[in-house]
């Protein structure tokens, strides 16, 4: 029986773990990195026989305390868990083909009126579907895509743009997995998922650790060619009204050097809407 998403997420969570970490003793080298399966079993309390026809996909229907014990077993976050979840069958999963594109107007009013404030909308492809004009400017104008995953994996300029490039990778990734858990038969997310597969050999690399987790207030820290370095902080929202969409809002620390760079950007965008 071919593996599943099931047996995979496990299996990459269970390499990532030391015995240390879940008080059992080490026992010297180990020829490969993690925990054995026989120790997730003996933590989560089933046979090891079960457990491994759990990673081989020979056992698809796990029951909620099973798959409770593995969560804690394996150490995992409330959004690991909430993954764990989905994959066994046990919390709801979108099946509609695409969250909807169309951004409500009266959003896209509340963030035309924050001019301090970068903000922008996207679906769990990560595409924007909407974006306040001080966003744009941060963005470059969207000139290499629309797309964050494209953004963060395949513009050359990418790596300069984002100064803790290999942090936002990972975290880009770990949320691209969670939007993708939640919605497995969104096409487009499959669509932007092998293009990245075939163009980018990091995030194919990042994809291989299952990571998912969904997006948090978090710091972000970029060098923008006309105002040079900036610390932004970034707050997550669900939009309600749209189940798949989200808006994220970046500000700066008040009277900090990245308040008065984004109050620069802020009017050198304006004026080149003045003067096109």
């Amino acid at each position: 029986m071919a593996p599943t998403e099931l047996g995979d997420y496990l299996r990459a969570r269970r390499a990532q773990l030391r015995p240390e970490r879940v008080g059992l003793p080490s026992l010297g080298p180990r020829r490969v990195p993690g925990l054995r399966r026989e120790e997730i079993a003996l933590l989560v309390g089933v046979s090891v026989d079960y457990y491994v026809r759990l990673e081989q996909g020979r056992e698809r229907g796990p029951s909620a305390q099973v798959v409770d014990a593995l969560s804690s077993a394996l150490r995992l976050d409330a959004d690991g868990r909430q993954h764990l979840f989905r994959l066994a069958g046990l919390a709801p999963r979108t099946r509609t083909s695409a969250a909807p594109d169309r951004v409500d107007p009266s959003l896209r009013q509340l963030m035309t009126a924050w001019p301090d404030n970068p903000a922008i909308v996207y679906n769990r492809a990560c595409d924007v579907l909407a974006s306040n004009a001080i966003a744009d400017a941060l963005f470059h104008d969207w000139t290499h895509s629309r797309n964050l995953m494209h953004i963060v994996f395949t513009d050359p300029v990418a790596r300069q743009f984002y100064t803790a490039w290999h942090d936002v990778a990972r975290n880009a990734v770990a949320g691209f997995r969670f939007g993708h858990g939640e919605a497995p038969d969104d096409s487009r997310i499959q669509q932007v998922l092998n293009e990245l597969r075939s163009r980018s050999p990091e995030f194919t690399r990042l994809w291989t650790t299952h990571d998912a987790r969904g997006k948090s207030m978090q710091s972000k820290n970029f060098h923008h060619r006309d105002v040079g370095p900036l610390t932004l902080t970034m707050q997550t929202f669900d939009v309600r009204s749209t189940p798949g969409q989200t808006l994220v809002v970046y500000h700066a620390a008040p009277d900090s050097p990245s308040s008065h760079a984004l109050t620069l950007l802020g009017s050198l965008a304006a004026t080149i809407r003045e003067n096109p």
